[in-house]
């Protein structure tokens, strides 16, 4: 089998590492999952690579394009990990010890970009001119594909709307100054929209302990007025969070991946509500779930490498 049309993605997280081989129509023809190993980067980095020979033992290739999805994003200054949650990551020059184990044909993006990318392509915005893909999980991170690519600016942190303040703040809900995030900054998009964010804000208000966003949603669902308030400020939080993205690069679809991605009434009630922070007489960008759901980010991964691109 020629390797050239064939390309294998690397879904590196905090607590799992995925490798898969696709072929030129996007199917999957190999694939391995492990734990990633905890704060270890020399054994994550090993693994990796041996996870790379076993995919291409297994089908036959050698030298296939390789990309690789992380917490974080190469530092364009120094070439070095930055603003990667596996902290080990950081300040290691990931991209130089995986080629030094593969090769030159390997390339390495934020999880988040991979995860857009994926979408971008061939999941949920396939055919849209502009795509946002959103993970909302343990954390929020962004990426936007214009016209099939990435957008990879400067700075390598395109999409990296989390990081931004949540706009518009209601002094009734308590959102001044809001959480403490892990950057040690006040009131962040991603300290208010992310899962243990949800969870926060429910004791906070008091709707209680709950063991997970889920758990909240679950009990809105079932008609729980305390966690039907508290999903039902989520979702306004959201709302005014992707009003801005739509202001500033005005995608035709934002796609949205990560646990809370799966709660159907989102689809309906945020672009209900996003019209009043949107600078438009109306609004048309798509909010739509994943279509590869976890899935994406090695899928999307493994698309750093497009058809026209080899190493």
């Amino acid at each position: 089998m020629p390797g050239a049309s064939y390309r294998i993605g690397v879904d590196l997280g905090g607590t799992k590492t995925e490798v898969a081989l696709l072929d030129g129509s996007g199917a999957f023809v190999a694939r391995r999952r492990e734990p990633t190993p905890k704060g270890d980067y020399e054994a994550t980095v090993a693994q990796v690579v041996a996870m790379v020979a076993a995919v291409e033992r297994e089908s036959g290739l050698s030298g296939t394009p390789v990309g690789a999805g992380t917490p974080g994003a190469v530092s364009s200054a120094s070439g070095v990990m930055k603003n990667s949650n596996s902290l080990c990551l950081n300040d290691r020059n990931l991209l130089a010890d995986l080629e030094a184990g593969l090769g030159p044909r390997v390339r390495v993006a934020n999880d988040a970009d991979c995860f857009a990318l994926s979408e971008a392509v061939d999941g949920a915005g396939a055919g849209a001119g502009i795509v946002f893909g959103v993970i909302l999980g343990t954390g929020v991170g962004g990426g936007v594909v214009v016209n099939g690519r990435l957008l990879d600016g400067p700075n390598a942190i395109a999409g990296e709307w989390g990081h931004n303040p949540l706009p518009w703040p209601r002094p009734e809900w308590d959102e001044v100054p809001g959480p403490k995030g892990w950057d040690g900054r006040y009131g962040s998009i991603e300290t208010w929209c992310c899962g243990p964010g949800m969870v926060l804000d429910h004791a906070r208000r008091g709707g209680g302990d709950a063991a997970s966003a889920q758990a909240i949603c679950d009990a809105a669902e079932a008609g729980d007025q305390q966690a039907m308030a508290t999903l039902a400020r989520w979702e306004d939080r959201l709302a005014r969070a992707l009003s801005t993205i739509i202001n500033v690069i005005d995608p035709h679809v934002i796609v949205l991946g990560g646990g809370l991605s799966k709660v159907d009434r989102v689809y309906r009630h945020v672009p209900a509500l996003w019209d009043e922070w949107v600078f438009s007489d109306r609004v048309d960008t798509r909010l739509v779930p994943a279509r590869y759901g976890d899935s994406s980010g090695v899928r999307g991964a493994a698309w750093l490498w497009p058809p026209d691109r080899t190493p």
